[in-house]
């Protein structure tokens, strides 16, 4: 068992505004300057919705995270972005990654002649030019343009996630009455399988063995981009001006002073959380070659008790400091994920073993009556989640890989809550009636107090639980090609000597 420490998140949607806040704390800090105008490595997406690049989730087209190959027995991962034979050639030439049109061309505004234009009669303005040519340009794209036009045929229904929808939920959902849409804040993973980590020829990708973020080492870079095509997420980016790969770095300066990174303090809504999970590397690997409906399961399955005595004592024999430990006893990610199990992983069918994970949102719930009237079936509890606008199908081609049966647990303990707290609050329901809806959510008044409280009313303390990442004393050094498992230690099928 080789037990690791990995700093994590969850995001709980039920609560982002869509302010995007988070995103312009990041681009503040660390991608305002010359290469790095188009990048954004926090972003909020709007779904139903095309996403930042366009249609990211198109892996047949971009070929990003891992796929199983062989019979039982024998499955084994591979990248879906290169193979042994091919990976050379796609050195010079990758056709599987986006181009700036997939993002967007930045602008900025010449400013100046608002200010310095001669006396006249006309209203001056401002003309948007390129950040790259400086040439003026038309405005026909951004980071979010389909932000709030969910009901939008040219961005909404071309959302990926909504194949498997029928027609007639596809009509339904984008009824005027009935059109809703969330919103999707999304940073780099930190993925505990990264398939970003495996593609890089140079090995200047590496998952760090203290904290487990992933970074990429800028003096060993040489801008192959293998890492873009590879990530499934596409939140690696290419800066143009430095001819390097830049990716989140989850703000690990701050990190390693007990700060928290700029786009969770900067969080409006207070959506964000980060603490520290335990998980055994060993069994990274094989827990994604299971079929994509058991692959959420089999990634809860890797993450361990930080309360068992026996996790504890070979997370210290591994290296993992008092504080390390303390922090992932007191982690409201490990509430969450293993203890609520309300958390889910985005897309965990790229096997790549994402380490954030989203709270999916409850509202809204309810579907619409024939008079125009939203129902509201407390009587027949569970009964709107089937008439949902935002269909538990689609939710759980996001979040479960298609295991609708996961989703509807969710939000059957998150409508529990909430009921029970009305219960509480306003006395208008059958304390039988309420009983029923907690036994049906799998919740307990004592478990739902605990989520209302962590969700509602949490202090910073409680949000962000993490220890001061003492760079002296970590456990990431260079590899001994003899003992070396592969690229981040987990069994990747890449030359020795790359990662930890």
């Amino acid at each position: 068992m080789d037990i690791r420490a990995q700093v994590s998140m969850v995001f709980h949607l039920d609560k982002c505004i869509g302010c995007h806040t988070c995103s312009v704390a990041c681009k503040n800090v660390w991608t305002d300057r010359p290469g790095a105008e188009y990048m954004w490595w926090n972003n909020v997406e709007t779904k139903p919705g095309t996403g930042f690049p366009t249609l990211w989730e198109d892996q047949v087209h971009y070929k990003g995270g891992w796929k199983v190959s062989g019979k039982s027995g024998t499955r084994k991962l591979e990248l879906r972005s290169q193979n042994k034979l091919d990976s050379f050639i796609k050195l010079f030439y990758n056709p599987n990654q986006p181009g700036l049109e997939d993002y967007y061309e930045p602008w900025t505004y010449k400013y100046a002649e608002l200010f310095d234009s001669e006396l006249g009669t006309d209203q001056p303005t401002a003309i948007p030019v390129s950040q790259i040519t400086g040439d003026p340009v038309d405005i026909v794209a951004g980071p979010n343009w389909d932000d709030d036009l969910s009901g939008s045929p040219i961005y909404a229904e071309n959302d990926l996630n909504l194949e498997g929808l029928s027609e007639e939920e596809r009509e339904q959902m984008f009824e005027i009455e009935r059109v809703s849409m969330m919103y999707l804040p999304r940073i780099c993973n930190h993925c505990a399988n990264p398939s970003c980590v495996a593609s890089c020829p140079s090995g200047a990708l590496y998952k760090r063995g203290e904290d487990g973020i992933v970074l990429i080492n800028q003096d060993v870079c040489k801008g192959w981009r293998a890492c873009i095509s590879a990530c499934p997420y596409k939140k690696i980016y290419y800066n143009w001006k430095t001819g390097k790969s830049e990716k989140c770095i989850l703000c690990y300066p701050k990190l390693e002073t007990g700060q928290i990174p700029n786009c969770f303090h900067s969080c409006v809504g207070r959506i964000r959380y980060l603490g520290v999970l335990l998980y055994d590397a060993d069994r990274v690997a094989e827990a994604m070659k299971v079929p994509d409906h058991a692959l959420v399961e089999s990634q809860r399955s890797v993450i361990l008790d930080p309360f068992d005595e026996t996790i504890v004592a070979l997370a210290k024999k591994n290296g993992i400091s008092d504080e390390f430990i303390k922090a992932a006893q007191l982690s409201p990610v490990y509430k969450y994920v293993m203890k609520w199990k309300i958390a889910l992983p985005l897309h965990v069918e790229y096997r790549t073993m994402p380490m954030l994970f989203y709270v999916p949102p409850l509202l809204p719930v309810m579907g619409k009556m024939d008079n125009g009237i939203y129902e509201n079936p407390v009587d027949q509890f569970f009964t709107s989640l089937e008439k949902s606008r935002l269909p538990i199908k689609y939710l759980s081609r996001l979040f479960s890989a298609g295991n609708e049966e996961l989703i509807e647990s969710v939000m059957k303990k998150l409508m529990a809550v909430r009921y029970y707290k009305r219960s509480i609050e306003m006395s208008d329901l059958d304390i039988v009636l309420v009983s029923r809806m907690m036994r049906e959510g799998s919740t307990t008044p004592e478990e739902a107090e605990e989520i209302y409280r962590l969700t509602a009313l949490p202090t910073i303390d409680e949000r962000f639980v993490i220890p001061e990442i003492q760079r002296e004393e970590a456990i990431e050094g260079t590899c001994n090609p003899e003992l070396c498992k592969g690229s981040c230690g987990l069994g990747i099928n890449q030359p020795a000597g790359r990662g930890l």
